[in-house]
Order: C-alpha cells, then structure tokens, then sequence
C-alpha cells in the first residue's frame, strides 16, 4: 500500500519518519542553521532521485523552485504542507499522483519505493504473439476452471515467473492457450494488460480508469427530453394554496353569480427519478448515446427529485456519484433511503462474465472481493423500486447473450433510442407489477 493522496492523511503520519531520519526532533524545516541543511541535504537528495527512478521526470528548475521555498520560509514547518507544495511543483501530471505519494511514502514514512515488477511484466506482454489457430475439439478440450482455481492459479504463476512466455498453456503470455495473459485464444482467463477485443476475460487483473460521464451536452434532438418530461406524479398535496380559477368559476355559477373563491394547493410534479448508469469497458462505444440522456435528465426541472450514479457491469455493494474520485455511497442506504414509489432507470448493455452475476467475488475487478453476488443486487432493486426499467444501447437483435438476457426477465428492457426511451416510459407510467423470482443457482 501507499500513503498520501489529497486528505494529506497519509502525509501527517509519515512526520514520524523525518524525525526518525536525521531532523534530531527540531521539526520538518526548522533552525536554518549549518548543521541543519547538512542533516536535510541528503533526505531532499534521497527523494529527488527516487522520483526520477520512479518516472517522474523532476527538472532542474522544478526542483530549485521547491529549494528556495523552503530557503525562503514559503512552506510552513509541517509535512503536510510540503507535501502539497512539493507535488504541485514537481509533478506535471495527474496520472503520477500515486507514484508521487509511493516516493513520498518510501522517503519521508515507512512505505515503500515503487518496485518495478508491474512494468516488468506488462513488458513481456508487449508485442504479443500472434493468435494462434485452433481447431473447435481443440478450444473445447481446454481445462473450464472455476473462478476460485483461475484465481489460485493467477497468483501462483506471479510468484513463480522469471520471463517472458509467448504461446503455452501455462504462464502470463501472449498469444497461446493460457488462461492468464492477453492475445490468446483461452475462452476463460485472467486479462493482464493489452485491449481486450475477444469479450471473453472473467476477471481483468489491470488498474481500471473509467471516466464521469458528462451532464453538459448540448442536445441535437428534443426527443429525450420530450419522453422523459412524461413521467408525472402530479398531487396537491404541499405547497401555497393559489387560487383555482375553473373550480371558482364553476361555484360561483353555482351560487347564482355570488363570487366564491376557491383555492387548491399547487399541482405538483412529485415524481422522483434514479438514474444508474453503467460506465467502461463495453460501454465505451456507447458513451455518447448515454451522455444525452444524462444531460436530458439532468437539466429537466419539473421532477421532485433527481438523483444519477454510475457502475460498471453490474450493480454491487456500491454505486458511484464520482467515478474518477472513487465518490460513492452504499446500495443498501439507497434501497433504505428511496422511497419505493421511485422511478427507476438503469443504463447498460448487460454484458458480461456470468460469473459477473450470479458468484461471490465474480466482480470483474481482480481486486473486489463482492461478498454478494450482483444478481441480488439486481433483484433487491427490483423489489425495492417496482416501477423500473432497463435501458440497452446495443440494437435489440444483439440481446442473445446469457446475461442479458437473464437481466432482460428481472426488468423490462428497451433499446436507448427516442422510441424505445418512450415504451420505457409509458412502461413506468402504467401499474407496476410483482417482480419475477428467479431461480437461478448462485455461487
């Protein structure tokens, strides 16, 4: 693991380490005597080569800059602080922040430099072997491995590897029958580095960095927001009693022409929206059709309440208000928290590994250890919320994989076009019916 990161948590526990390493107690900076810049010297000298051994190409300038800011007395005597100047002067790019706090770590606490082991292997998976030609009896007769075994497995080989593999059925490698690597023809395995493009990895074994999706598209087309301006609850519930101008009329006439006002509370739109949107990956392609239905949704302002998360394959234990800032909130508080009369609406292709649905840590994330698996997720909404739908932008003559077609029998399903958006619609207007119980064996 690694310390750091924006909180500057990290960073105020690793204060420990300069005292530890040659500051005697006298504070961060402190005295600007002889003796101290002597103690300093080599610990600053320490994390400017560690950084360019690390990658992150510190210039001369950069670094000098940061020298007489602290010559100078610009950065208070505390790590936290040196931490936040020294990153934004010496680090040109977001995407080296975690490197920066792995230094950081090493240098001033108690982690550890960034190994080079990671680059080392994604090193052998470059320029992969070609896709080797397989006969059917031949891709049949490969060993199926369970989700636990491919993992068991995954791990041994990292220990074990000393090399680059091309071809085999054993190692990391490129372009053979092994379940680990990429460029293979392995129908099931571990994806370590490359594209994708065979749709076929249980789980992917790769830092995944998706985007938000963006609500600040200007629509070429009035249609989404026309269908989706349909879904009233209107009341009179709440709200400062105005004058009813039919219903006055129609008393006064009643009353011989004797005006007798009459007044309602405001008929309202009390209608409340959820928005879950699948994001990455397979929805790739898709991200503009997605995009305009977001913006749609998030610009209309005749409903009581709008909410929008995203996910990525399948709805866990989490859904993201911020993807890229890991900004999330608990499902089990949003099926607590929203009332069930709420109009749910999930976007995504409903494509994935089975094992996505129905097996514990079957996220595709190497890393997420799901204790639950996602179809329940997806039938506690459906219970929870029982006026929902499905969005698919895939063309409805593509919905023949298993998956979808399983999330296809828990919610209604419509393609993410301007008519499909208004059957969906119309869907969530009429009654709601009990959801289905499906039977289907989870592991």
């Amino acid at each position: 693991g690694h310390a750091g990161g924006d909180s500057g948590h990290g960073p105020l526990v690793m204060n420990r380490g300069v005292e530890e390493r040659g500051n005697r107690g006298d504070g961060a900076t402190g005295n600007r005597d002889g003796g101290k810049d002597r103690n300093r010297a080599p610990l600053f000298g320490d994390l400017f080569y560690a950084l360019r051994n690390a990658g992150i190409e510190v210039g001369i300038q950069e670094w000098l800059g940061l020298m007489r800011a602290l010559a100078e007395g610009a950065i208070e005597p505390d790590l936290t602080d040196f931490y936040t100047v020294a990153r934004a002067l010496l680090v040109k790019s977001e995407t080296l922040f975690d490197t920066w706090d792995q230094v950081f770590a090493g240098i001033f606490g108690d982690g550890e430099l960034p190994t080079k082991a990671a680059e080392e292997l994604l090193e052998w998976l470059s320029n992969p072997l070609g896709l080797p030609e397989l006969t059917p009896e031949e891709l049949a007769a490969m060993e199926a491995l369970s989700l636990e075994d491919l993992r068991k497995q995954f791990e041994e080989r990292l220990r074990e590897q000393a090399e680059r593999h091309d071809g085999g059925s054993k190692w990391i490698g490129t372009g053979g029958r092994s379940p680990f690597g990429h460029g293979g023809v392995n129908p099931a395995g571990v994806r370590v580095g490359g594209t994708g493009g065979g749709r076929s990895a249980i789980q992917i074994a790769t830092k995944r960095r998706f985007r938000d999706l963006r609500k600040d598209r200007v629509l070429d087309t009035r249609g989404i927001s026309v269908a989706l301006k349909k879904l009233r609850r209107l009341s009179r519930t709440e709200g400062e009693p105005e004058l009813a101008v039919e219903e006055t009329i129609d008393r006064t006439c009643r009353e011989a022409g004797e005006l007798s006002l009459v007044f309602r509370p405001p008929r309202r739109n009390q209608a409340r929206v959820l928005l879950l949107m699948d994001v990455g990956g397979s929805m790739d392609p898709h991200t503009w059709q997605v995009e305009r239905l977001f913006s749609a949704a998030s610009h209309l302002n005749h409903w009581r309440r709008f909410e929008a998360y995203t996910f990525h394959n399948c709805v866990y234990e989490r859904i993201y208000s911020s993807v890229e800032r890991g900004e999330s909130i608990l499902t089990h508080e949003l099926l607590r928290e929203r009332p069930k009369e709420t109009f749910l609406i999930l976007v995504g292709d409903a494509s994935m590994a089975p094992t996505e649905l129905v097996a514990r840590w079957g996220a595709i994330d190497y890393w997420h250890r799901n204790e639950t698996p996602g179809l329940v997720w997806l039938q506690r909404l459906r219970d929870r919320f029982r006026r929902s739908i499905w969005l698919n932008p895939v063309p409805s003559r593509w919905w023949m994989g298993w998956t979808t077609q399983i999330i296809g029998q828990l919610f209604p399903m419509f393609p993410l076009t301007i008519q499909g958006l208004e059957e969906a619609v119309d869907k969530l207007r009429k009654r709601p019916v009990p959801p289905p119980d499906l039977k289907l064996r989870l592991f």
